[in-house]
């Protein structure tokens, strides 16, 4: 990350963010590459091309070590889609307003092309003062149109119980407007 100065016309460096982001598993999903699994390779000071999910994702052998060359090697063809969504306590008839109270369950069941993970314990809640996010839920498929299906049932068989609102039902509204299904969401 960088700090621009419009006085001096200069970028001065702020912060390397070597972290993953929460949406990393869409990029698990649609290349293969184990992201946290290969940051571990890179900071063991393991070349990109001897890591294995690397050299699959190149279509290459991952027993073998022979170097890639990335700036003469074409990018693979992306053969799948991933949709996501976060799971928050956030109430969407007033605006994704935070909200916050005990979770008294959380039911989700994974699939082979639906996956999710939640924060919250047994009994446990969100409080007032804490990020709202508390879930999110992945769903894979060959297009965008398999994944989004796939999304919505996942969002349909999503229970969460408990004092806070969630968007849930929004999600799976959204899911279904002409303008989600065609990508036009502007």
């Amino acid at each position: 990350e960088y700090l621009y100065s419009p006085e001096t016309d200069t970028f001065c460096f702020l912060e390397l963010n070597p972290r993953l982001q929460v949406e990393h598993p869409v990029t698990e999903a649609i290349t293969g590459v184990n992201m946290p699994a290969t940051q571990l390779h890179i900071a063991m000071g393991i070349p990109l091309y001897n890591i294995p999910d690397i050299r699959r994702f190149y279509g290459m052998d991952p027993t073998q070590n022979s170097k890639i060359d990335f700036f003469a090697v074409d990018y693979p063809p992306i053969t799948s889609h991933c949709c996501a969504s976060r799971i928050t306590a956030e109430n969407p008839d007033e605006g994704f307003k935070p909200t916050s109270g005990k979770i008294h369950s959380v039911r989700f069941q994974s699939s082979g092309d639906c996956w999710g993970y939640f924060s919250v314990g047994l009994k446990g809640g969100i409080h007032e003062f804490a990020d709202s996010q508390f879930g999110h839920i992945f769903a894979k498929g060959p297009n965008r149109e398999a994944a989004r299906k796939s999304l919505r049932f996942a969002l349909m068989n999503l229970d969460v119980s408990g004092d806070i609102r969630h968007p849930v039902d929004y999600l799976v509204d959204l899911l279904e407007t002409e303008a989600y299904k065609e990508n036009t969401i502007d």
